[in-house]
This record gives structure tokens, sequence and C-alpha cells, in this order.
């Protein structure tokens, strides 16, 4: 799996990650992932490729005082950001494969939308059952199909017209679960059998079509990949291309759903 699949960004991507993606994407399956995880006060929780820490945060916020959270990401430029905006919470750097945890050390374990990038998903998801104690809860979630969102699958398209396949696939990589059987194949693979889907409806939310752009590009590996010339000429194609999802005001959104998994183990 290259970098781009894996979804790695610098630090300055991950500090536009934070100011923008979250608003704009992440910020509203936080208490959906939290819910599906029953987390309540006193509870110890583990949030698995935590980026930025939207969900850690909310985490921490159920749990209260009486709890705890850790956040554990494999990228540095995540973390530090993360830990500006939280230092109170326990940061750990680490692969989603080898979880530096004892067995049995959480009642609850979250991850939202890093199970596609995990290099290998089945041996991530193996790890979150094993540190979870029993009768705890894993939560995960993941996009639905890049066809189940629209704005993005013409985003793609222009991405591939413009840049070729390189940039185009960057963008497809976080809906590569969407499809409902190949999200459960890891599952069954780590001999995880009673793993639950619920599909839930989202939106994507920008101010405008170059805020969005800038997002995209900015916040992502594609920012290594478009320099200055090559994002003016984006924005450009995109006010053009994109108008169907502007709204009166000039704002953009469109549907994002996609899929949180639940499982409980015995």
């Amino acid at each position: 799996m290259s970098t781009d699949e894996r979804g790695q960004v610098t630090k300055s991507a991950a500090e536009v990650y934070e100011e923008f993606f979250v608003p704009a994407l992440f910020q509203e399956w936080a208490p959906r992932v939290a819910d599906a995880a029953g987390l309540r006060p006193g509870q110890r929780v583990l949030d698995v490729a935590c980026g930025t820490g939207v969900l850690t945060r909310a985490a921490a916020e159920r749990v209260g005082p009486a709890g705890a959270v850790a956040g554990l990401d494999v990228n540095d430029g995540m973390l530090a950001v993360a830990r500006q905006r939280a230092p109170g919470l326990e940061w750990r750097q680490g692969r989603a494969e080898a979880l530096p945890f004892e067995p049995r050390s959480f009642d609850a374990v979250v991850s939202q939308f890093g199970l596609m990038f995990f290099e290998d998903r089945a041996a991530a998801l193996g790890e979150m059952m094993r540190v979870l104690r029993p009768n705890g809860r894993l939560a995960v979630a993941v996009w639905d199909s890049l066809d189940g969102s629209p704005g993005y699958a013409e985003v793609v398209a222009l991405l591939q017209r413009l840049f070729g396949s390189r940039a185009a696939d960057a963008l497809r990589a976080p809906f590569v679960l969407g499809d409902q059987a190949a999200l459960l194949g890891p599952f069954a693979v780590a001999g995880i059998e009673d793993a639950k889907v619920s599909t839930v409806r989202g939106t994507a939310r920008f101010p405008s079509i170059p805020a969005w752009m800038y997002t995209d590009v900015r916040g992502w590996t594609l920012d290594e990949m478009i320099d200055d010339c090559q994002f003016a000429s984006l924005v450009a194609e995109a006010e053009k291309e994109l108008r169907a999802f502007v709204r009166p005001d000039g704002s953009v959104a469109f549907d994002m759903p996609g899929h949180i998994v639940t499982v409980t183990k015995r």
C-alpha cells in the first residue's frame, strides 16, 4: 500500500485537516461513533487512527474525569496537532496492526475513517479486539461508496481529467470499503463473526468551492502532488464543474453517508 493510499500527510497538511476537514466532514461523526460504542462516564477508551483527535476529544467528554482516553495514530503530523488541541489527553504513536497496549485494557475501542488506510485491516481489527475487555464494545466508521457521495465522485473525475490516475486514486482511497461485503471481509478474516453494520446519512459542508478544493488538496496527500499553478487550474475548473453542489449563499453541501460497524466482545 502506497503512502497516498495510507493517507499519510505532513504536519502542515494536518493543520489544514484540523481547521477545515474536521468541521466539513468529521465533526458530525464523532458523537455518532461515541453513541455506537456506548461510551459512558468512567470508561477507558482507545481511539485508533485518531488523526488530529476529533473523536478522541468527544470520547473524553463522554467518559469524564473518572474515565481515560488514549488516541493512537501512525502519523507524527496528525499527533502534533492533536497534542496542541488537547495536551491533557494521552497521545501515542503506533500502528493499528501492533497496538502498544496490554490485552483487555479498554472498555471500548473506536476508530473513525481509518480502517481503509491500514496495511493489514484484519490484523488491526484483531488487535482492537485483543485490547478490549470482555463485554467491551468496538465501533468502527468508514465512508460509504464513492457513488453514494456525489460531490466526491465529481471531484475524482475532475482530478482524473486534469492530473491523471495518481491524484484521482488518492481521493478514491477513502471510499474503498464502501461496499459492505468488502467492509465485512476483514472482520471475518479476523474471526469476528457478529459484526453489525449500520449505514448513516451524513453531509459534507464547505464554505465555498475554493475552500472545498483547498481542503481536499492542502489537507490531504494531494498536497504533494499538485503545485500552486495546478491548484489554480483545479479551482477554476471546479467552479464550473461543481456548481450543482453550491447553495444560494455560495456554500457547498452534498450527501456523504458512512457505515458504522459495531461488535461486542464476548
